[in-house]
């Protein structure tokens, strides 16, 4: 059975087409695939077995009548931030324990109007806080890649970390995952696989557990380029619920996949060369560099001069939007409820038991910049400088920049409870250093393997686009992943 899960999105489509494979055989595939590897991963909080089981059975159903849409019969993991009705979604916090919503959020809804079936609900970091998925309430999700010669475990990136480790293990054919500030990205560079986060507004975020929410949003992981490209054409649509959902048709990203970037202009910043960055990132950059350059692009150098004040701007932002978001949970209605001597004790006891460390830290400063003497002094100018860094982008595309290369991360993968994030959080959010710019200023941005390190470890490169010009991402990234070819973990789980 494990060939059928060695099966990309693609190739699965066009054989449940033809007949040649049923959705009920792949479904039973990935299920097994699961029971066998989730012990030792832990990418799964919550497997649907039976829920699979029926959708696969339908999926059939409509394949021999000719009607499937455009991923029937396709079996995918959700990120525990998408709401699922009357399925496990608790963003893998203590607080959220037993909820089961009443409702669909509209990229999953989108998914099953397109005939995906649901293999379960996968890890994250609580709340999507994280770059590790070490603070998710479920524990750490392990990276299915290790060292050579080392069984060392490794994290999987955060906060998407099931969605990257289960998509690289091969427990899903792709998974849904969100971006607030590199949590697509970021796992998906540490895991070989593809991460794409959309356009701001791309898609909706309705039925998503807030965590910034000017920030947030959701985008596919997947094993390769093409099916990025077709899980992100279900993914993505315009949604009334959402104001910030933007009313433009979706492409056919895929039919973007080989066309020539003969004569693009690719930017490359120098404020990405970080002092310190390991050799290694920056001879990686330089093969992406000349796989383009090869395929007849044309290299420009550019400054984004705001780029150094990014993260800690991120970092007054994102909280700051959590602090307000995460107000809703207090034990009254839904979710965890600690007893206390009155409603203002029980509020104090449910949210010191429920929240962990990590989002309790979150809040505590975005509660901080946001109060009365400060949100001048903090928030107000990091949404300034905020402004400033889209002003950046804006400027080089003005200049005929049609998209920007620079390392998806600082480094490959690291261990899990690694003494030196452990006891400094600002080492453990320095991850996405080259992440945040893309969620401040609204872009696309997507990362692709490109080689790995000198341990074996997998490596990526990011590319940055124009707003809504996610085919130039993936016709640009579709240059990378054949000139670097396709990485996979020797298993042994």
């Amino acid at each position: 059975m494990s060939e059928l899960t060695n099966l990309t999105i693609a190739e699965a489509r066009d054989r449940l087409r033809s007949g040649d494979l049923t959705s009920a055989e792949l479904t039973d595939a990935y299920l097994q695939a699961i029971e066998a590897a989730n012990g030792a991963l832990n990418a799964y909080v919550a497997v649907t077995a039976d829920k699979a089981r029926e959708m696969a059975a339908q999926s059939d159903g409509k394949l021999a009548q000719g009607k499937g849409g455009a991923l029937e019969g396709i079996p995918l993991g959700i990120k525990d931030l998408f709401g699922t009705e009357g399925i496990h979604t608790q963003a893998c916090s203590h607080i959220l324990d037993g909820f089961q919503p009443r409702y669909e959020s509209t990229v999953t809804a989108n998914l099953w109007a397109d005939g995906a079936v649901m293999l379960g609900k996968l890890n994250m970091d609580e709340f999507a806080m994280g770059s590790s998925n070490e603070t998710s309430y479920y524990g750490p999700v392990t990276n299915p890649w290790r060292a050579k010669d080392d069984n060392k475990a490794l994290v999987p990136g955060g906060s998407s970390g099931g969605s990257a480790a289960a998509v690289a293990a091969h427990l899903c054919a792709g998974a849904t995952a969100t971006d607030t500030g590199g949590s697509i990205r970021q796992p998906a560079a540490f895991t070989g696989t593809v991460g794409i986060k959309p356009t701001y507004g791309r898609c909706s975020r309705w039925g998503i557990a807030a965590f910034a929410s000017s920030l947030d949003q959701a985008g596919p992981i997947t094993r390769d380029v093409r099916d990025a490209a077709i899980l992100l054409k279900s993914m993505a649509s315009s949604d009334p619920r959402d104001t910030t959902s933007v009313d433009l048709p979706v492409p056919d990203y895929e039919a973007a996949i080989g066309q020539s970037v003969k004569g693009m202009k690719v930017g490359i910043p120098k404020e990405y060369r970080l002092d310190g960055m390991p050799a290694e990132i920056e001879t990686l950059w330089q093969k992406g560099i000349a796989w383009l350059k090869d395929a007849g692009a044309d290299i420009i150098d550019i400054s984004l001069p705001h780029t150094r004040y990014a993260l800690p701007a991120y970092y007054i932002v994102a909280p700051a939007e959590a602090s307000s978001n995460l107000a809703r949970y207090d034990g009254v209605r839904y979710g965890l409820r600690v007893p206390g001597k009155d409603i203002a004790d029980m509020y104090e006891q449910t949210r010191s038991a429920g929240f962990g460390q990590e989002v309790k830290r979150r809040i505590l400063i975005g509660t901080y910049v946001l109060s009365s003497g400060y949100y001048d002094a903090y928030y107000l100018r990091a949404q300034k400088v905020r402004t400033l860094i889209k002003r950046d982008f804006e400027t080089v595309f003005a200049e005929g920049i049609d998209t920007i290369l620079t390392p998806a991360t600082p480094s490959a993968a690291f261990g899990i409870a690694d003494q030196d994030m452990a006891s400094d959080p600002v080492k453990m959010y320095l991850n996405d250093i080259f992440t945040v710019t893309v969620n401040m200023a609204g872009l696309p941005g997507i990362a692709v393997p490109a080689g790995l390190d000198d341990t074996g470890l997998p490596l990526g490169l990011q590319l940055i686009g124009k707003p809504f010009e996610e085919e130039t991402l993936f016709r640009t990234a579709h240059v990378i992943e054949q000139a670097a070819g396709r990485f996979q973990a020797d298993k042994w789980w």
